[in-house]
């Protein structure tokens, strides 16, 4: 039978119990699990045959979080105001009517801009390129009129909204102001002296899955005429280039480190944000059903919120998941936060294995209050 490895603070032993029953369950299982209370580590696992504790591997959506917490620091710093048009900082962006799209609703997936004709090459998110296309590009709906996940181009609009009010690179900023201060073992760009780190995400394919319309939502929002999002951290120059979207690569005790840097601070290093810019950057803005995807889903400014079918948090709960059911969140709640990677792509939806590991987090932090 397959053990875990690693950190479990004492109150945490449930955490434990339940991974090793996944880990039980099935022998190719392998994943890590992390999580920070009061900005103390009290978990760092990991197990199964195909990852070790300083394995880095891709957390496509993810990253999205990672990306936020960058725009938040814009927020904070009065660099970004979530109540002006996007079109006042970037104003190519106004043509065939996003000209009065706040910058709120752009950040919570009602742009309308989930993908252009003919897609996005790999090596193009990136750069100013993508942004002019996506800018002169028509919206699929009247912007603000309703919501659908923007699964990569949101990761443009940060970017280039993060180029516009500060002169350089969303994933300058991370790597500089996040990563390098708090030492956040999650990249945006990944270095090549840390290649060897890197472990392929494992996920199947459906020989029976039908075709992909690239000109129908789904396929204009998963970019269906280049390839498979799946595909995205295993190519090399898309971990480099670390796309805000879904790009990024790390581990989970990255991540748990990551939450906890922004909501608690760390190692005796105070939180980069404030209390004020969390209550604003996680409120929630939409909820329903998902334009793109016909399912229910709720997000803040970024972030993925708490709901029935992701239940990961308390309400106060923010974070993002990825399309390997990777999650990372901080739950200012609990002053908990938390990360999951697996090796093998999962379904995330509910009861997803990173959701039953956060309620036992949870739990524990509960019973320690």
């Amino acid at each position: 039978m397959q053990k875990s490895h690693g950190l479990a603070a004492p109150g945490f032993e449930a955490v434990t119990d339940l991974f090793e029953a996944f880990l039980a369950a099935d022998p190719q299982y392998s994943a890590q699990v992390a999580a920070y209370r009061h900005g103390v580590k009290v978990l760092d696992l990991h197990g199964g045959p195909h990852i070790a504790a300083a394995s880095i591997t891709g957390a496509y959506s993810v990253s999205k979080g990672a990306a936020g917490l960058v725009m938040s620091l814009l927020v904070q710093e009065g660099l970004l105001d979530l109540d002006r048009p996007v079109a006042s900082y970037w104003p190519e962006f106004g043509a065939h009517g996003k000209d009065r799209l706040l910058v709120r609703e752009a950040l919570s997936h009602q742009a309308g801009l989930m993908g252009v004709e003919g897609g996005f090459a790999l090596d193009e998110f990136t750069t100013p390129e993508a942004a002019a296309r996506l800018a002169a590009a028509r919206p699929l709906w009247r912007p603000g009129s309703c919501f659908g996940y923007h699964a990569l181009t949101i990761g443009i609009v940060m970017e280039e909204l993060c180029r516009r009010v500060t002169g350089t690179s969303l994933q300058s900023l991370f790597d500089l102001r996040i990563r390098a201060v708090y030492g956040v073992d999650f990249f945006l760009g990944l270095p090549a002296e840390l290649e060897f780190r890197y472990r392929d995400v494992l996920y199947d394919v459906d020989p029976g899955q039908p075709w992909l319309d690239p000109l129908s939502l789904g396929g204009l929002n998963g970019n269906a005429a280049v390839g498979s999002i799946m595909e995205l951290p295993n190519r090399r120059a898309v971990r480099a280039a670390g796309m805000s979207a879904a790009g990024g690569v790390g581990t989970a005790e990255g991540l748990a480190r990551l939450y906890a840097a922004a909501t608690t601070g760390v190692d005796g290093l105070d939180a980069f944000l404030t209390p004020e810019t969390i209550d604003q950057m996680s409120q929630e803005q939409v909820w329903g059903l998902d334009r793109s995807s016909g399912l229910d889903n709720a997000f803040a400014v970024v972030f993925m919120k708490p709901h029935p079918s992701r239940n990961f948090g308390s309400h106060r709960a923010f974070g993002h998941e990825g399309a390997n059911a990777a999650l990372g969140f901080a739950d200012p709640a609990y002053a908990l936060s938390f990360g999951y990677i697996p090796q093998r792509a999962e379904d995330g939806r509910t009861p997803g294995r990173a959701h039953r590991l956060a309620a036992e987090v949870r739990r524990a932090g509960a019973g320690l209050s």
